[in-house]
């Protein structure tokens, strides 16, 4: 596993062609996620601008130049080509919530749509051991989708690490993972996080 405090775009442009089997990747949206308030109970979340913009042509033009297959969380927001292979989240809200209901990724690889159903309960508890993202997902929907989409031996790749789940899910399936993450408080947040799922596990 390597995970990196780095500009990914700066970081694509140093490597292989095809280097990676799969990138699993998170963009921001272009929303100002990072600036939001979340619910009526007060989170600690330090406030941000990553998410002001969306990615340049050229960050989708190295990242299909450095992997074989993609899955891009947030695709409408992203001129990307046209595809009928799409993977919906259903978040699978209970109550009606200004939330959005589930999220939709773009593949270059499927034919059809796909949809899987994983629990998902706002901004707290997407994840037993709590949130330090804004745009957090859970360990399970990335758990899901190399179950479903990778095969054991895949070199996996993640240009917006953010919370860190993915590399979690990667560890606990036994993937050989890179990722980076530009901001160094999440950055740093992650590395803890990961490194105490680690340990947790070590221990049981």
């Amino acid at each position: 596993m390597k995970i990196n405090n780095e500009d990914c775009l700066k970081a694509m442009k140093k490597m292989l062609n095809n280097q990676f089997d799969l990138a699993i990747v998170d963009p921001p949206y272009g929303i100002n996620a990072g600036l939001k308030t979340y619910g009526k109970r007060k989170i600690k979340h330090t406030k941000k601008n990553w998410d002001n913009e969306t990615p340049k042509n050229v960050f989708f033009q190295e990242l299909f130049r450095v992997s074989k297959k993609q899955i891009i969380w947030g695709c409408n927001y992203f001129k990307l080509p046209l595809t009928n292979g799409l993977i919906v989240w259903d978040k699978d809200r209970k109550k009606e919530t200004t939330f959005s209901d589930g999220e939709i990724a773009w593949t270059n690889f499927l034919t059809k749509l796909k949809i899987t159903k994983i629990k998902y309960d706002g901004f707290l508890g997407a994840d037993p051991d709590g949130r330090i993202h804004p745009t957090q997902k859970p360990v399970k929907l990335y758990e899901w989708l190399l179950m479903n989409y990778a095969k054991q031996g895949d070199t996996i790749l993640d240009t917006h690490l953010g919370s860190g789940s993915i590399a979690i899910a990667c560890h606990n399936l036994g993937y050989d993972f890179t990722g980076y993450e530009i901001d160094k408080e999440y950055y740093e947040a992650a590395i803890k996080r990961i490194k105490r799922h680690k340990s947790q596990i070590r221990l049981f």
